[in-house]
């Protein structure tokens, strides 16, 4: 099990600073977020001050975007962090797509994304090895590429992709066409062996692969003190009002509280949430251990087989909780 940090939202001037911390703390990869912050822009800096670390996106919002912008993206970062970069793609909600974007929503999820990753992967054969551009499906149709326009070979251009999902349509996709998977966070080992793991075997199944050809990652909530559970409850409680995530919930048979959040963002009564979020809840949605120093074990024997790589949701800052960090990279 590989164990990564995450980057914090923060300006670019100071990224430098936190890839060299982290790449000397021995994380496996710094992974990028976009909430508030582009999730490709950090990635020229991580690569230009560090030699080792890998770096990826988890996630950059896919459908935010044109398959050709993320494939020239990808392709310099993977050339300039001499093949040390990991796309990793996520779609985003509805209402973020088209109101917080601007752009369409697709009547297909998965067969949009699908179509990016076939699309990207076209334009990534035509600039390495010469291959007409020509892909075409129901939302992409590619067929002009140009020696004006094409970025040419590079070292490496075997970039893995990522898609990030919470739900079994895209879990299979990931298995059936790509390199891993990035678990949501609202998730519990209960809903990865029982729900999403079968899918990305089926997924597997149709292409000849396994399995182990899928490296799921994790982000995981942690809690070593009553004041890191409280943190985890506020934000389960935001990802449980979700009605794409709902199906989390129902395993457990939590489907009413479910609803209860979302009436409660409906009327934006954010401070009632977290309150629905009962202590049976958080057992199964945050990893508990006595001290910092017991994590790494609880995390092992947590998701032991489960997941190859694992992120805690905790960001990495240099400076804060060295003595934390080392620990837990060293347990790893």
């Amino acid at each position: 099990m590989k164990f990564d940090a995450v980057l914090p939202p923060m300006p670019l001037k100071n990224v430098p600073k936190v890839a060299c911390a982290a790449e000397e703390m021995g994380f496996d990869t710094l992974w990028t977020t976009e909430t508030q912050h582009d999730a490709f822009l950090p990635h020229p800096l991580i690569a230009n001050s560090t030699s080792k670390i890998n770096m990826g996106t988890a996630i950059a919002i896919s459908f935010a975007r044109s398959p050709g912008d993320m494939a020239y993206t990808a392709w310099d970062l993977a050339a300039q962090s001499e093949g040390r970069f990991i796309l990793g793609l996520g779609t985003q909600v509805k209402g973020h797509i088209t109101k917080r974007f601007g752009m369409p929503w697709p009547d297909s999820v998965v067969g949009k994304l699908r179509e990016q990753i076939g699309a990207i992967r076209a334009l990534w054969n035509t600039w390495q090895i010469g291959e007409k551009l020509r892909y075409s499906g129901e939302y992409y149709k590619l067929r002009l590429m140009t020696p004006f326009f094409n970025p040419g070979k590079i070292a490496h251009p075997d970039i893995p992709i990522y898609i990030a999902g919470v739900n079994t349509g895209l879990a299979r996709l990931a298995g059936e066409i790509c390199n891993g998977f990035h678990a949501h966070p609202f998730n519990t080992p209960r809903y990865l062996e029982e729900i999403l793991i079968p899918a990305i075997e089926e997924g597997a199944s149709k292409t000849n692969r396994s399995r182990k050809d899928v490296a799921i990652s994790l982000t995981a909530f942690i809690a070593t003190t009553p004041e890191e559970a409280n943190q985890a409850r506020m934000q389960i409680a935001f990802y449980a009002s979700t009605p794409s995530y709902k199906r989390v919930m129902d395993l457990y048979g939590w489907g009413d509280t479910a609803e209860k959040l979302r009436n409660h963002v409906a009327k934006g009564e954010w401070s009632e949430m977290p309150m629905l979020i009962t202590d049976e809840m958080l057992e199964e949605f945050v990893t508990y251990a006595d001290s910092p120093a017991d994590l790494p074990a609880a995390l092992k024997k947590r998701y032991a087989g489960m997941v190859d790589r694992i992120t805690i949701y905790t960001p990495f800052l240099p400076g804060e909780k060295d003595d934390f960090w080392k620990k837990m990279v060293g347990a790893f």
